[in-house]
Order: C-alpha cells, then sequence, then structure tokens
C-alpha cells in the first residue's frame, strides 16, 4: 500500500491525474494521494459518517458487463487501506458487476450497477437483496431523500460495436420508503443522467451525454435547469455545508464550484478524469474518485 501526501502549495505535479489546488486551500491540511493500492477504475466515494470511513465503488473492468468482479473498498479517512475488497462481486452469496453510484438509506448500502440496485448491510458488508430496474441499462447514481425515497439516474448507455452508443434508456428512477419503484422522468432529451442530488422539494442532476444541470420537483416531476459549466461530461455532483454546488467535469478535467450569478470556478483543476465525487461534511474534504488513474483524491474544500 502507498498513500502519498502532497502539500497544496504545490500548482502542478507531472503524473497522470495531477492536481492543482486554489490558494485558498493552502492553509487547510493537504492533499491525500491514495494510489497503487489496489483499487480498479473507481467511479464512486461516499463517506460514511457514523463508521468514519469512505467507501469506493471500483468497478473492475468493463462499465456495461455483468462480469461478476465489481468490489467496494473502504478507506480510513487518513486515506489509508482497511478492506481492499470489503464487498466482493467475486465472493459467494454476493452480485456485484460494474458498481457505480452509492447511497445510505439507514442501516443499507445501496449500489448502482447497471440495470440493478444492490443493497448491502451499512456494518457488515452482507448482501441483503437488491431491486431490479427493468428496462435499464446503465444505472449510475444514487440519492436519498430526507423522506427515505431513493433516486437513481440510467445514463442510457449500452456496448455496440465501437464501445459505448445510446440505448435510449435515459431516465431518473425512484424508490418510495417502502420500495416500490416508478418513473421519475425519463427520455432522451434528458441527455445521460449522471450525478445526482436531493435538495429540498426537488432533484438535481448533470449529464455526461449533454452537459447540463437539470432540476426536477419531486412531486410532479417539472423540469428546470441551471447554468453548466462550459467544460461538459459532467459526472458527479455534491453540495457543501455552505450551500454551494460543486460538479466534477471529465472534459474540463476538473471540479467546478457553481458560483453567484451563475458562474463557475475551477475548485480543483488539472484532474484526469474525476468521477462521482463525495464529501466528507465533517472534516470540509471533497473526495475525487480519478476513474483511469485508479485512484483516490481527498482534497480540503476552499470554503
Amino acid at each position: 500500500m502507498q498513500v502519498r501526501r502532497v502539500l497544496t502549495a504545490l500548482a502542478s505535479m507531472a503524473a497522470v491525474g495531477a492536481c492543482a489546488i486554489d490558494e485558498r486551500q493552502q492553509a487547510s491540511d493537504d492533499l491525500i494521494r491514495v494510489a497503487d493500492v489496489g483499487l480498479r477504475s473507481p467511479e464512486s466515494v461516499l463517506h460514511d459518517p457514523v463508521a468514519d470511513v469512505y467507501l469506493v465503488s471500483n468497478i473492475n473492468g468493463s462499465s456495461l458487463r455483468k462480469d461478476g468482479n465489481g468490489f467496494i473498498s473502504r478507506l480510513a479517512p487518513d486515506g489509508s487501506v482497511l478492506q481492499l475488497k470489503w464487498i466482493d462481486g467475486a465472493a459467494a452469496g454476493v452480485t456485484l458487476h460494474a458498481p457505480k453510484g452509492l447511497g445510505l438509506k439507514g442501516d443499507t448500502l445501496l449500489v448502482a450497477d447497471i440495470d440493478a440496485v444492490r443493497l448491502f448491510d451499512r456494518k457488515s458488508g452482507e448482501a441483503i437483496g437488491s431491486w431490479t430496474v427493468t428496462g435499464a441499462t446503465f444505472l449510475n447514481d444514487i440519492a436519498v431523500g430526507p423522506d427515505g425515497t431513493v433516486y437513481v439516474t440510467d445514463s442510457g448507455f449500452r456496448a455496440g460495436p465501437g464501445g459505448f452508443e445510446p440505448s435510449g434508456s435515459d431516465a431518473v428512477h425512484r424508490f418510495d420508503p417502502s420500495g416500490e419503484h416508478a418513473v421519475l422522468v425519463s427520455g432522451t432529451a434528458l441527455g445521460g443522467p449522471n450525478g445526482i442530488l436531493v435538495d429540498g422539494n426537488r432533484v438535481m442532476f448533470v449529464t455526461f451525454g449533454s452537459g447540463r444541470v437539470t432540476l426536477v420537483q419531486r412531486e410532479d416531476g417539472t423540469i428546470s435547469g441551471l447554468p453548466a459549466p462550459e467544460a461538459g461530461q459532467l459526472d458527479g455532483v455534491v453540495k457543501t455545508a455552505g450551500g454551494t454546488f460543486l460538479m466534477s467535469s471529465w472534459e474540463g478535467g476538473a471540479v467546478y464550484r457553481l458560483g453567484p450569478g451563475g458562474l463557475y470556478t475551477a475548485e480543483i483543476a488539472g484532474l484526469d478524469a474525476p468521477a462521482d465525487i463525495g464529501l466528507d461534511a465533517v472534516r470540509g474534504r471533497l473526495l475525487i474518485p480519478l476513474f483511469r488513474a485508479n485512484e483516490v483524491l481527498i482534497a480540503p474544500l476552499s470554503e
């Protein structure tokens, strides 16, 4: 295992996936780079504040293939690996193919996995069930509302002769507190929903295909939008304790902050394939999986 700490005063680094950190962060703690520890296509990072661990979903191969080799890792807040394969799709009694977005609902960990939401015990990692989403092709991210309703995006991709191709299954699915399924919104006009969060009476999601920021009213599905960053291929989205939104962009190689008047600034730039970001609200940290570099960055927030 190797955990490398890099002072935030460094403006750039030569390694793949290097970061330039805003000067406002220099008074905070260091950037922690978790590398060379066995992560494989890390797609999402989630802080479990009860156990005080970072959970990392690892696709470990194709994002589209049902190959049974995905896994979930547990990291300590200092970046050390507690369990590389805490939940292992290759283990008996576990189904996990290409895990992406993660969510917590009570004592249940929810994992988006191609066409199903896998359910695991939050404490032990034991498999406790799944919710199949008929017609889904690329379930991507998960958000849990204050009432226990679970929202899951489908980015609408499938395998084609040249790799990824549109499947037409773009949607946001909803499971009520009892687990009953419904579709909140659907259609290719959504543009490939990816990262999602619940913000009061609305759901916000960002899109990988069209690079938009979309708002959906939770009660009636009314759609509106917010300004989007110039760079597209948006992946993850989080809301800070201060009330601002951060979103990761593969095209921009950055995590952007939405500021007043719809203006965006780069919270962290110079990233290679930043995927579904998470927050450690306790420590004021941004958690960034670098999909291609097989690394996770733990970065102090600028505010």
